[in-house]
């Protein structure tokens, strides 16, 4: 019996670490599907790309760790089906695994294109090791690079790909980058820093199709308005999905991934999810959610464990991000919406600013542009419940540092 978590990525870990820190002393075993000692993502669409030797992952643990917290990391292995009658878990290995808490840190995997030529050679996605090894070594040979989708993945694969001196086009069929993550302010900055690198990002312009040459290589993408861009290698970044089959096929409610309660246990209390597949009601929004981001999965990974070790809490934990794209550091706090009022502060034609979102006159989510003091103070407002109002933060010569220091400065309920 014990623990059974499939996946093998940074949520899953952290559940089988956290439950070890707690003084859990039953078996855990993690079911990964790649072969190798799982290993950090965020570096895989940034420093793996930059130009140089063949780059080498970090490993999310050591591979003493396993042996010395007796967790049995199944490697090369997937799940192929649950039984929570009897609390079994078949794997393709012809073994089962028998629990008395289930763990799905299944993870997304790439949304896939469906136009014609999307299976070209030369036609990529970027979400495992393998993927970014093999993005290495084309962007080396590569000269007319096409990356379909402005959002977080594919702008820092674009400023890596001008970075080995390609031409690169961005097709992105909204009004502007990082639509569902930034402000129309943040967004409009990236534009403009992005041309400036020699990026031409084509808004507006989705994808129509990919033609190829004599070999069966992509050669250039036709875009919906009908231009056509020279490529000889296209990535693609235009989202993913929740790998939640596993758990619907095991009669689990999902929607937009792994249905969960504030406690991330589903509709059986015996399981839970994490991470990127679970959809979990959000107090930061008001509505639920599921995120893709380190932090979160790392949260939540820790919150599943204590919920296994008998607390009762909610999960509660602020989200943020960061993006990485050429020398351009972007780094969210909070979560913003399209009905946000926002104020930017800061000086962005430096480059260095931050927009803070308000809901309901309080602040919401702060976006900033290269400003690291910006964001760890709005981190601590945030989780805190304070913030400026939006006259406060509109006013010449604000300072979400000094304000956050002056906040922090005050007695606990003045």
């Amino acid at each position: 019996m014990g623990v059974v978590i499939i996946g093998g990525g940074q949520a899953g870990l952290q559940v089988a670490d956290s439950l070890r820190s707690g003084g859990y002393e039953e078996p855990i075993a993690v079911i990964s599907e790649e072969h190798g000692l799982p290993y950090q993502r965020p570096p895989l669409s940034k420093d793996y790309l930059t130009p140089g030797a063949d780059p080498v992952p970090l490993p999310l643990r050591g591979e003493t760790f396993f042996t010395e917290k007796n967790i049995d990391l199944r490697q090369g292995t997937t799940a192929l089906a649950v039984d929570r009658s009897a609390r079994t878990v078949a794997l393709d290995d012809g073994t089962e695994l028998t629990y008395d808490h289930l763990v799905f840190a299944t993870g997304a995997r790439n949304r896939r294109l469906s136009c014609t030529g999307a299976d070209l050679d030369g036609v990529f996605g970027l979400k495992t090791l393998v993927d970014a090894q093999r993005l290495h070594r084309e962007l080396a040979a590569a000269q007319d690079v096409v990356v379909v989708g402005a959002g977080f993945i594919g702008l820092e694969f674009a400023a890596a790909a001008r970075a080995h001196g390609c031409g690169v086009t961005v097709l992105e069929f909204a009004a502007q980058p990082m639509g569902r993550a930034v402000s129309e302010e943040t967004g409009a900055w990236f534009t403009s820093a992005h041309a400036e690198l020699g990026v031409r990002l084509r808004l507006g312009e989705g994808i129509e199709h990919f033609e190829s040459d004599e070999r069966g290589r992509v050669r250039a993408a036709v875009s919906t308005i009908g231009s056509r861009y020279p490529a000889d290698l296209v990535v693609v970044g235009i989202g993913v999905v929740a790998n939640d089959a596993l758990a619907a096929a095991a009669e689990l409610k999902t929607e937009n991934g792994i249905v969960v309660d504030a406690s991330l246990r589903t509709s059986d209390p015996a399981v839970l999810a994490v991470g990127d597949c679970a959809n979990f009601p959000n107090v930061h929004s008001g509505t639920r959610t599921r995120l893709e981001s380190v932090q979160n999965a790392t949260d939540q990974g820790k919150h599943a464990a204590r919920t296994i070790l008998g607390e009762t809490t909610d999960y509660t934990h602020l989200p943020w991000f960061w993006s990485t794209q050429g020398s351009f550091r972007l780094q969210i706090a909070g979560l913003s919406s399209k009905d946000d009022w926002t104020v930017a502060t800061g000086d962005p034609g430096a480059g260095k600013f931050s927009v803070l979102s308000f809901r309901g006159g309080q602040l919401a989510a702060v976006e900033s542009v290269n400003s690291p003091a910006d964001h760890m103070s709005a981190r601590k407002l945030l989780g805190g419940g304070l913030g400026p109002t939006p006259d406060e933060a509109a006013a010449p010569g604000f300072s979400l540092k000094s304000y956050a220091r002056q906040a922090a400065s005050k007695p606990s309920g003045g």
